[in-house]
């Protein structure tokens, strides 16, 4: 299983890397918000451990953009901010857990693992931008009203993009996700698959919705 721990205190950082790779995970290290915001969005983590004082980004602007993008890795506060207000905050806010530092390790290797048993949250239902809904559930989605067949491939591309609205997904990203693979740059198959798509969610519709940002990639977004 993977970890990713935002923390930009080295020794303590340094110390929950050794400690959980004892214990047989695979740890990546971030060493504030922004760069452990981008990890939490390209890589598939089974737990992010996060600090909520951690530089460039806090950790509740973390959650919130991870929430708000209907990421589903369960996120552990390891925090020195201790109080009532903030514990609350950090469950309000999604978090599935809240340990106070200092810590004991064996308490956060429990809290870990009461965490992985419960297993993988349950996505978000709808996904919806403009009048482009998908349903996660029951794997439909539609556009102003009327149901549009994608194929399964199709279906996880849109849900990537609905995902993350108003972001540009580069070519590799969109491979790396949707396919599991790294394809060379000069392949077109991704282009191939969003001019698919894009026949099916745009080119009916007056209102365009699948963007090219020429020479980065594509977007989903309001214009």
């Amino acid at each position: 299983m993977r970890i990713l721990i935002v923390e930009d205190e080295k020794k303590t950082a340094a110390y929950l890397q050794k400690g959980l790779r004892e214990q047989g995970f695979v740890v990546d290290i971030s060493p504030d918000g922004e760069d452990g915001l981008l990890l939490a969005t390209t890589v598939d983590y089974d737990l992010i451990i996060l600090d909520v004082m951690v530089p460039l980004r806090d950790g509740w602007s973390v959650i919130r953009e991870l929430k708000r993008r209907g990421q589903q890795s369960p996120v552990l506060f390891l925090t020195a901010r201790d109080s009532i207000d903030d514990r609350v905050k950090g469950l309000e806010l999604g978090a599935d857990d809240y340990l106070i530092k200092p810590f004991a390790f064996v308490e956060l290797l429990a809290r870990i693992r009461s965490i992985l048993r419960r297993g993988p949250s349950r996505p978000v239902e709808q996904l919806q931008m403009a009048d482009l809904t998908l349903d996660q559930i029951r794997h439909k989605a539609f556009r102003n009203g009327q149901a549009l067949d994608l194929t399964p491939k199709e279906f996880t591309l849109l849900a990537l993009f609905l995902n993350r609205p108003a972001e540009v997904l580069s070519r590799t990203l969109i491979a790396e996700q949707v396919w599991d693979v790294h394809f060379e740059c000069d392949t077109n198959i991704i282009d191939v698959a969003i001019r698919r798509l894009r026949q099916k969610i745009d080119d009916p519709f007056p209102q365009k919705l699948l963007h090219t940002v020429r020479g980065v990639g594509y977007v989903l977004e309001e214009r």
